[in-house]
Formats: C-alpha cells, sequence, structure tokens
C-alpha cells in the first residue's frame, strides 16, 4: 500500500509529456487568482493581511489518504510584495496516521516578515499536525480544519476545492524551487 501511495505522488509530480513553461506559469497565475478572490470571499480580513505583509504564496494540491499513510503534491507561487518577483515552487507531502479519502485543497501562506519568506523559499520545510475532515463537491458539500503549523511568522489558510476525506495524521511538507519556470 505504501508503494502505491509512492506512484500516487510520483505521478502528481511528474511534468506532462509536452510541457510549455509560459503556459504553466500562466496557470500557476490564473489558479493564484481564483485561490485569492476565494480566500478574500470567505476571509475579508485577509486582504488586508496579504496587502501588509512582506509577500504571500499560493499553492494548488491533491491530496491521498490511505489507511495510514497520505500523500500530496502540487504546485504555487510565492509573491514578494516589495519586488514584485513570482518565485514558482513545487511541493510534496507526506506523513502518518489514519485516514482515508482523496481531495483537491488550496494553501495561501502570508508571510508576515521577510525572514519568514525568505526562509520558506531556500528551505521550505514545513512539519504540521492536521485533523481535517472535507466532502465537497463543486459549490456543495462542507469542510472543517484544524492545522497546527510550526512556521514562525507565517498565517496559513487551507481550503478544500473538491474530495471526500477524513484524515489524523502528522504531515512532512516539502516546498521546494521549481527550477524549470524560475
Amino acid at each position: 500500500m505504501k508503494y502505491l501511495l509512492l506512484i500516487i505522488v510520483f505521478m502528481m509530480m511528474s511534468p506532462p509529456l509536452i510541457a510549455s513553461d509560459a503556459k504553466d506559469r500562466k496557470k500557476i497565475q490564473t489558479t493564484r487568482s481564483e485561490i485569492l478572490k476565494r480566500l478574500y470571499k470567505e476571509e475579508p480580513r485577509a486582504k488586508k493581511k496579504i496587502a501588509k505583509a512582506a509577500g504571500y504564496a499560493t499553492f494548488s494540491n491533491v491530496g491521498v489518504n490511505l489507511v495510514f499513510f497520505s500523500a500530496a503534491g502540487g504546485s504555487g507561487v510565492v509573491h514578494d510584495n516589495r519586488s514584485g518577483k513570482n518565485t514558482y515552487m513545487k511541493m510534496a507531502s507526506a506523513g502518518v496516521g489514519i485516514g482515508l479519502g482523496v481531495k483537491d485543497f488550496r494553501v495561501v501562506f502570508i508571510f508576515h516578515d521577510r525572514d519568514a519568506m525568505e526562509t520558506f523559499i531556500e528551505h521550505g520545510w514545513d512539519l504540521s499536525g492536521q485533523a481535517d475532515a472535507a466532502a465537497k463537491s463543486g459549490d456543495k458539500g462542507a469542510e472543517g480544519s484544524a492545522a497546527e503549523t510550526v512556521i514562525k511568522g507565517v498565517e496559513i489558510y487551507q481550503m478544500t476545492e473538491s474530495g471526500l476525506a477524513l484524515q489524523a495524521t502528522l504531515q512532512g511538507t516539502k516546498y521546494w524551487v521549481d527550477g524549470d519556470l524560475n
């Protein structure tokens, strides 16, 4: 079962056979706009927080939970509010705990200080404990989550796009700069 999980993560992280860097960047930027629009609708105060922050990041992820193992993969972009620079990144996650399901979710990081943002871009590690329940398809369904994330100076919002999942896991996540898109 753990090999199936590794195969799924590898498939999520593998680039398409024919890829265009410009198209990939455009897709990530479009997804960023959609994520922020949804965040501002659900959490209006986040718009001011992002405007005052050193920067922010948005990620689109797909997660899979198979009994005692979980994995996720995705991509996103960090935006430096001062310079306007975008840094395109990838992510992969693995965890242990109890869970079952698949979900498509979005994550927004708000970096309240420059050091936190630069550390995230350069090192990109996250270790968190999560309890999560999601049952969502389009506008129907509901989600609920509580995450305790160990990243000083960073506020995180997670929103489920679609899927069905119930989990309680200890996750390790690695974010890294996408060498092809930067």
